[in-house]
């Protein structure tokens, strides 16, 4: 007569998504989804500002 608990713990910015399963035994937590699909592949340009703006606020590189 325990209810069972589950805490998970997801840090992120991004929409998350619980994947949850069934079966005769009860019901579980196969994972979480986190964040949706890249918008491309960050060419050279994209790089070199990146990397200038992480420069700039002091992120060692």
């Amino acid at each position: 007569m325990v209810a069972e608990v589950c805490r998970i713990f997801c840090a992120t910015a991004n929409p998350v998504e619980v994947v949850i399963a069934e079966t005769d035994q009860g019901r579980g937590i196969m994972g979480v989804v986190d964040g949706g699909k890249s918008k491309g592949i960050e060419d050279e340009q994209g790089i070199a500002w990146r990397k200038a703006l992480l420069r700039k606020i002091g992120y060692k590189l």
